[in-house]
């Protein structure tokens, strides 16, 4: 069955040419033109993905995209302004899974999208719960747990432990990291593997007293139970 994706998108005449595109390749589609009908559409259940503008009415793309991670793990494609490094990376640590810089092609975009899917259909049979010692990620809900207590965690925080609890004992080097939890793509600090995994620590191993998250030095990181 193709997905039904939703258009969030206030430019109609961009928004009709994504979903033109889309119906072309065989996908579902729908519209909403400013952020507030945007957001009720997408907690309706009814799509496979979103793509959600950041500069929209009544709404912004990234109040949307914070109030729809609060219930829905719905995959969502920020389309952003060129200059807007900012919102780009704060849409991602907010839980979105990708973004495309306007004006884009429409190959990209497809290709963009088809990536988001495929990730999603294979996280779909993956263990929803991930436990480390009394510590536990809840993928379908979006939270973790440490003995029954919550941690906030932003959204690029709870890819990286994700990440290293899908991988539970098994050392990751940082570039296996980037590639997971940034992309290719990502420009910005060489350490910011080394500031997210202390960000964990932070929350996890300093507020609890336990060791969970490991350095092997000249290599990376893993996470283990508790010993």
């Amino acid at each position: 069955m193709a997905a039904n994706i939703l258009i969030v998108e206030d430019e109609e005449k961009l928004a009709r040419f994504i979903e033109l595109e889309l119906m072309h390749e065989g996908y579902g589609t729908d519209k909403a033109h400013d952020g507030r009908t945007g957001l009720e559409k997408a907690l309706s259940g009814k799509y496979d993905l979103c793509l959600l503008d950041i500069m929209l009415p009544e709404l912004n793309g990234l109040e949307v995209l914070r109030r729809l991670r609060k219930t829905s793990n719905l995959p969502v494609i920020m389309l952003t302004a060129r200059d807007s490094v900012i919102d780009k990376v704060s849409g991602l640590d907010m839980g979105a899974q990708d973004y495309i810089t306007k004006p884009f092609a429409i190959e990209e975009l497809l290709a963009r999208i088809r990536a988001a899917l495929r990730n999603t259909a294979a996280d779909s049979v993956k263990t929803e719960i991930l436990t480390c010692g009394k510590l536990e990620l809840d993928r379908g809900r979006h939270t973790v747990k440490y003995d029954g207590t919550e941690i906030k965690l932003t959204g690029r925080e709870f890819l990286l432990l994700e990440t290293l609890m899908i991988n539970k004992t098994i050392v990751l080097t940082r570039d296996i990291l980037m590639e997971k939890v940034w992309g290719f793509d990502y420009v910005g600090e060489t350490n910011v593997v080394d500031v997210y995994i202390r960000f964990l620590r932070s929350k996890i191993d300093d507020v609890f007293g336990v060791k969970l998250i490991h350095t092997v030095r000249s290599v990376g990181y893993v996470i283990k139970d508790e010993e």
